[in-house]
């Protein structure tokens, strides 16, 4: 802590304070007697109305904006929440990003502390670097008091331990232990569990025991509801038609729909004029989802992204893997290329480790006839689209 962390701990204390704060770090003789005897019965805090909450004050249930796309997973998260390990137990959203799943966790988390719950709440990254601590430090038995002593446990980003054998066989066994004792485990995921397939069944069928609650992107209606709160949250009025141009344009998820709202806020006093329509579409014009002229999306671009999106690499995709993720990958990048690009099915197929025409032609045809109904096939290829045209863009600067 000294060495590495000592200086931006001071910047922040004095950055909070506006006083001149120098950090001195000393050991709890009395913590330290407490992991003793090969660090059995360690004392853990878990968060409680008295300590630091970790939940972001802004993530709170009256500030979710409800919708078809998701009063689901909005009234089971408001049901675990105030009444933890009583129904839907395990409560797993599932979403692409940018869609909130972040943001009921944290309005779940902040109820259930102020209830006097002791819940604990971690990414699946840092569940992951904490296990790996563990037991590279020896202390193993410390992390499983952790981990299984607390009434309410939130996993972000569940997906992240798909493959990491050791980390899903401590999640497996820290969620049996907490679901057996009737403690709420709550998680979430880019991907319903059915699509982890480097899941082991074991741990998925697990995931599926409570509630899976998918969260697809808003409808225009939902999006022009939370444009009129983000709008009224920053004091700025904004006309109707405005406010409806923003929604029309920005429709993959939250994240992209209030940045594009701050962009319109950010170029009005820039250029200090008034926020109108023709404002808001010269705002918009340069992030709008064309390609800039002169430039061409190419089929590795593609590939490159595609790999990316689904946590693999361009050779998985080029290669003879044919477990379910890496095809599905493979088509979906196919799909991607076929409807960016125009290419002949030859190309596409040479591109992608050289398939014949009739592979590509029913990896088109099969991702065509899902995206409708697949939320999580629709996220993914908007993801990628997202990807590929940025590099597109800086290759002009």
């Amino acid at each position: 802590l000294d060495k590495n962390q000592r200086s931006l701990i001071e910047k922040t204390l004095i950055s909070l304070t506006r006083r001149n704060i120098q950090v001195l770090f000393k050991i709890d003789n009395a913590h330290q007697d407490s992991l003793s005897n090969n660090g059995e019965n360690p004392k853990i805090t878990p968060v409680t109305p008295t300590s630091p909450s970790p939940f972001n004050p802004k993530y709170t249930f009256d500030s979710f904006i409800i919708g078809n796309c998701n009063r689901l997973a909005h009234a089971a998260a408001i049901g675990v929440a105030e009444k933890p390990g009583h129904i839907y137990n395990p409560l797993f959203i599932c979403g692409g990003v940018g869609l909130g799943k972040t943001h009921l966790l944290h309005a779940i988390g902040y109820v259930a502390s102020a209830s006097n719950v002791r819940v604990l709440y971690v990414s699946a990254e840092q569940f992951t670097n904490e296990f790996v601590n563990a037991i590279r430090n020896k202390q193993t038995e410390f992390f499983r008091h952790k981990y299984r002593n607390v009434d309410m446990l939130l996993i972000d980003d569940i997906h992240f331990i798909s493959g990491k054998e050791q980390t899903e066989e401590s999640i497996f066994h820290t969620f049996n232990e907490l679901h057996n004792a009737n403690h709420q485990i709550v998680l979430t995921s880019d991907r319903p569990p059915k699509s982890m397939s480097l899941l082991k069944e074991r741990l998925r069928s697990r995931f599926e025991w409570g509630l899976v609650a998918d969260m697809k992107p808003p409808d225009f209606e939902t999006r022009l509801a939370i444009l009129r709160v983000k709008a009224e949250q920053k004091g700025i009025a904004i006309t109707s038609d405005t406010l409806e141009l923003i929604a029309q344009r920005s429709q993959q998820n939250i994240r992209e729909l209030e940045g594009s709202l701050n962009r319109v806020i950010a170029f009005a006093r820039l250029t200090r004029a008034e926020i109108t329509p023709e404002l808001t579409a010269e705002a918009l014009e340069d992030i709008a989802s064309k390609t800039p002229r002169g430039f061409s999306i190419t089929p590795s671009l593609v590939v490159e992204a595609a790999a990316c999106s689904f946590e693999l690499t361009p050779i998985d995709l080029r290669s003879r893997k044919r477990d379910k993720e890496t095809a599905l990958a493979r088509q979906v990048a196919m799909y991607v290329i076929k409807q960016e690009i125009k290419c002949s099915l030859t190309q596409i197929g040479k591109e992608l480790g050289g398939r014949d025409p009739a592979t590509v032609t029913y990896a088109y045809q099969k991702i065509a006839n899902e995206i409708n109904a697949n939320s999580y096939l629709r996220d993914k290829i908007s993801d990628i689209q997202r990807r590929i045209r940025p590099q597109v863009k800086a290759k002009k600067a």
